[in-house]
């Protein structure tokens, strides 16, 4: 990262990335192509040979397997092997961008992060008004799987940091650690490490077709048998090579480690990757014990609902004045049409991929109380509603892909008014999505609180429209 990386800032890339190769596990070539995206969008996969398919949402929720790598699933959308890809992003401190692919697998390049890391550098990544919201955990989490022997806890810290340890009872590798005190380092330390497996996995994925875009220069291999001749002549034949021969340390001579514990260092490359799936900046010390893709994805999980848990323990927006808007009225009115009188929204002050905070001062000179209670000024429930909308439309228009949107209401339901809003209340918008937006419907839960409470409620779903 740069000396003058924000990390309380978004990020994106300053231009798109195009990126070829072929998926390990399929043998597809596929094209990949990385593009900037709005504040608040995240990181989100898109299947181009699948027309009308849904994005998918890097979310340890829609993760349907984890045997060979993290797949990510929405109907018959599919992307596989998505964790060194994830790595790179998250360390270079990229949080919005769209990854197009026209196959179902992410390129496995030299079975590292580095070759992601290198595009993106070449790209650049620039800092986005928007405010980065990180999440701070303020007691231990654990999980444990007793039958894998996996351990894996995050505890409170100031910043994210994670240890890694491996124990295969192998005496090639023996137990190694490898640790990251700063994302910062992560370039350096961390995304060269590439992926390795055991000669006895290789050799069961090779029986069974499930490894079709191997190649020698993308996986460590460790011997972990005595080998013969024939087995010898047959990795020959697989791999495309003269010679193949055991080094004395156990390792199949197909490259030269880069650090001499390169296999726990990729374990903790998969983690960053892996947990980039919780869907929230974490600031947390991970500690991980045997980790593997699953234990990863269900200790994200496990982190994601204690966040979504603690989160609506405190879920009443707290505004400070003093403190920076994310958004003021120039971005407001760069994205959004209305103009005044019907312009409701003042600034935004939180921002993320699911949720978005706008706030609204009402005072006495608003228009709508000449002629609505004129003697006893009450704001117009519709009105508070439009609010809402136009809160709720500047966070759909950043989830959506490079463009100009409009917002149209489709449905209101559930709607109460608990408390009459009037001059001099400061109104605190909240607009949170119901679930993903699928072919442009948008479905949000809407809240307005004034002065700590609830003043009225609604679930809305609205309609975006690319204006050409």
């Amino acid at each position: 990262m740069d000396v003058n990386f924000n990390p309380d800032k978004q990020h994106t890339l300053a231009k798109a990335i195009t990126v070829s190769g072929t998926g390990l596990h399929t043998g597809v070539l596929v094209d990949m192509k990385l593009s900037p995206a709005h504040p608040g969008f995240g990181i989100q996969f898109q299947r181009t040979d699948l027309p009308g398919s849904s994005a998918i949402k890097a979310d340890c929720d829609f993760v349907t397997d984890t045997s060979r790598g993290t797949t990510l699933q929405i109907g018959e959308a599919r992307v596989s092997t998505i964790e060194h890809l994830l790595a790179a992003l998250t360390g270079m401190g990229v949080d919005n961008v769209l990854i197009e692919l026209n196959g179902p697998e992410v390129p496995i390049m030299d079975g590292s992060s580095q070759p992601f890391i290198e595009h993106i550098e070449e790209a650049g990544v620039v800092e986005q008004e928007a405010a980065k919201a990180w999440y701070s955990i303020e007691e231990n989490i654990y999980y444990f799987d007793e039958e894998k022997r996996v351990e894996m806890t995050a505890l409170p810290s100031t910043n994210y940091r994670i240890t890694t340890l491996i124990d295969f009872n192998s005496p090639v590798l023996g137990t190694q650690h490898a640790g990251l005190k700063n994302m910062r380092d992560f370039k350096t330390e961390i995304a060269p490490c590439r992926t390795f497996c055991f000669l006895h996995e290789l050799e069961m994925l090779l029986d069974n077709n499930l490894i079709k875009g191997g190649d020698i220069n993308n996986a460590i291999v460790i011997v972990d048998k005595v080998i013969g001749d024939a087995e010898l002549k047959r990795l020959q034949k697989v791999f495309k090579k003269d010679r193949i021969e055991v080094k004395s340390e156990g390792y199949l001579n197909n490259l030269e480690l880069r650090f001499p514990n390169e296999p726990a260092r990729h374990k903790l490359l998969d983690i960053v990757g892996d947990l980039t799936l919780v869907g929230y900046p974490l600031k947390a010390n991970i500690i991980a014990n045997r980790p593997g893709h699953s234990s990863n994805v269900a200790f994200a999980k496990k982190i994601k609902q204690y966040i979504k848990k603690n989160k609506h323990l405190k879920d009443v927006p707290v505004y400070d004045a003093a403190q920076p808007a994310v958004f003021g009225l120039d971005y407001i009115e760069k994205t959004l049409p209305h103009r005044f009188p019907f312009l409701l929204v003042d600034k935004i002050i939180e921002l993320t991929d699911t949720r978005i905070i706008g706030i609204k001062n009402v005072t006495f000179n608003e228009w709508f109380f000449q002629g609505h209670f004129p003697n006893n000024p009450v704001m117009p429930g519709v009105l508070q509603i439009e609010a809402l909308a136009q809160t709720g439309g500047i966070l759909c228009i950043n989830s959506m892909p490079e463009g100009k949107y409009d917002t149209y209401f489709l449905k209101i339901d559930n709607c109460k008014f608990k408390q009459k809003v009037v001059p001099g209340d400061t109104m605190v918008l909240k607009m949170e999505l119901n679930g993903p937006i699928r072919r442009g419907i948008c479905d949000m839960k809407g809240t307005v609180y004034v002065a700590g409470k609830v003043a009225t409620e609604a679930n809305l779903v609205a309609q975006l429209v690319k204006v050409d």
